[in-house]
Formats: structure tokens, C-alpha cells, sequence
């Protein structure tokens, strides 16, 4: 009987890494009662829309998570993204900003971790406060699993777009956690390895084009970044080249690329614009900057 229960779980435990090499398997960031920034007793509620522009449009979450999306072990590099979608902090544009780009990056060899970060934004406090907890747990929970998830735990980066940008950028350049630790995983660094900026928004400070905001300004431990957006992007036009400029003063290894035109928010999807291929430029840059190395 014992062999019959120990086979059992063999197969159980066989079936279940089946299926996470298979499909994307959804992992919550906090353990029951412990969401920092959350009064008590406040109810979970998630309202999914769907938008013909962007997809699937997540409106109202309270109860973060990640979704972890593996790429074919035979092409894993073992490299590993956290992926803030935007939405102006207070949805989550989450197929075209998130799924599609998980997707992306499973093609290259990289998992993709979307982050399912709470929005709307807090009626009280900066609007990325609670955000910032939730890229921070997420960057410490990839790393604590990742021996499970066969990911290189000084490979983890972060990529966001517009709000999800200034997320990404806030989370590069925190000095401190923004929650205070709840168990072993917080004892991991919080900083990710390597940071995608695609057209980010609120970078500079108001009418000040090349001076960034005290929270996403750069030091000697901003990580090496890659930044996209276009002279014609109403929303995010000179923040990238701010936090370039940042990054080149400190001899930290950066790209920036900036297209005539092409908007906003066009994620992943192909357009007639030039700005449409920054995926293959990334592509490039990964495999220069962060995978050329163990």
C-alpha cells in the first residue's frame, strides 16, 4: 500500500510539472490577510471587460497575483521577466500589455511573469505605492521559486508599458522594500537585473523634459535598461530620453530608441510604423546584454 501511495504521488507530482511546462499556472503574491496597504476585511473584487482595442481589460483588483507562462524547455535561456501592464494606474491593459508579451517572451526563451498589480489607483498616498509593493513581492517570489521554475535567479528583469513603465522604473531604482517582510522570500533582493521601458510614462517632472521624478531617478544600482517610445506619444515623450541620459551619466549599459511616430500603446501589435519592430531590437539587446553571460 505504501509503494501504491508513494507511486501515486510520483505521477501526481509528474502530471503537475507537465502542466506547468504546458500552460500558465496563476500563483497568489500574498498569503491570506497579509496584502500590504489593505484595510481589513476589504473584499476581493476583479471585473474583467473586454475591450476591442486592447482585450481583456482587468478594472478593479485587490488581490494581486502573477500568472507564470514557461517557454519550451528545449529554447528556456532561463532568463525571466516581470510584466507590468499599464492602464494609467487604474486598469490593467492586460492582453495587449500582458499575456501578448508573455507570449513574446516564451517565443526568445524567457518566462514571462505577468503581474496582476492592484488598480485603481489609492484615492490617498502616491499612486504607485501599492503597486510598487506588488512588483517588489513578485520579483522576490520568481526568485524564491526559482530552482522550481527553472529560472536563473540573477536573470530576472522587469518590462512595463506607459503606467506600467513608471512601475517598472519605480521598482528599478527603490532603495527600500516598500512592505515590511512576511517571510522567507522578502529576504531576496527586490531589484530586478535588467529593466524594458516601453513608452513609460511619468518619468520627467512637469515641465522639466530631462530631469526624472525623485522616484524613478537613477544611481549606481539601476539596472541596465532598454527603452522605447516615439516623438509623436502625447503621453510619454521625453521620459525615456531622461532616464537614458541618467543612466549614460553612470556608465550604466542602456538603449534608447526613439521612433517619428506610432502613439501610444500599441503593445506588440504590427502597425505600418517603424516603431512596430522594437520587439526584434529587444530581442537583441537581451541576448547581448543579459544572456551573453552566466
Amino acid at each position: 500500500m505504501t509503494h501504491i501511495r508513494l507511486l501515486s504521488a510520483l505521477v501526481l507530482l509528474a502530471m503537475v510539472s507537465t502542466s506547468f511546462a504546458a500552460q500558465p499556472v496563476a500563483v497568489d503574491l500574498w498569503p491570506e490577510g497579509k496584502v500590504p496597504g489593505l484595510a481589513a476585511g476589504e473584499k476581493e473584487e476583479i471585473v474583467d471587460e473586454i475591450d476591442d482595442r486592447i482585450g481583456n481589460r482587468v478594472t478593479k483588483v485587490t488581490k494581486p497575483k502573477i500568472t507564470v507562462y514557461k517557454p519550451d524547455a528545449e529554447i528556456d535561456t532561463g532568463a525571466a521577466v516581470v510584466i507590468c501592464p499599464g492602464g494609467g494606474y487604474n486598469i490593467l491593459a492586460y492582453d495587449l500589455e500582458g499575456v501578448e508579451v508573455a507570449q513574446w517572451l516564451n517565443k526568445i526563451g524567457v518566462t514571462g511573469v505577468v503581474l496582476h498589480y492592484r488598480v485603481p489607483r489609492a484615492k490617498e498616498g502616491e499612486v504607485y505605492a501599492n503597486p510598487l509593493s506588488d512588483a517588489q513581492r513578485a520579483i522576490r517570489v520568481t526568485r524564491a521559486n526559482a530552482e522550481a521554475w527553472k529560472i536563473d535567479p540573477q536573470k530576472v528583469g522587469i518590462l512595463g508599458f506607459s503606467a506600467g513603465g513608471n512601475l517598472a522604473a519605480v521598482t528599478s531604482n527603490a532603495e527600500d522594500s516598500a512592505y515590511e517582510p512576511i517571510d522567507d522570500a522578502d529576504k531576496l533582493s527586490a531589484r530586478p537585473d535588467f529593466t524594458f521601458l516601453i513608452y513609460p510614462a511619468y518619468l520627467n517632472k512637469k515641465d522639466a523634459d530631462t530631469e526624472l521624478t525623485p522616484e524613478t531617478s537613477v544611481d549606481e544600482n539601476t539596472p541596465p535598461a532598454f527603452l522605447v517610445h516615439t516623438s509623436d506619444d502625447r503621453i510619454s515623450s521625453t521620459g525615456s530620453v531622461a532616464y537614458y541620459l541618467g543612466l549614460k551619466r553612470l556608465n550604466i549599459p542602456a538603449e534608447l530608441h526613439v521612433f517619428t511616430s506610432g502613439g501610444h500603446g500599441y503593445g506588440l501589435r504590427p502597425t505600418e510604423k517603424p516603431v512596430t519592430h522594437w520587439p526584434d531590437l529587444a530581442t537583441g539587446w537581451l541576448k547581448t546584454e543579459v544572456l551573453k553571460a552566466k
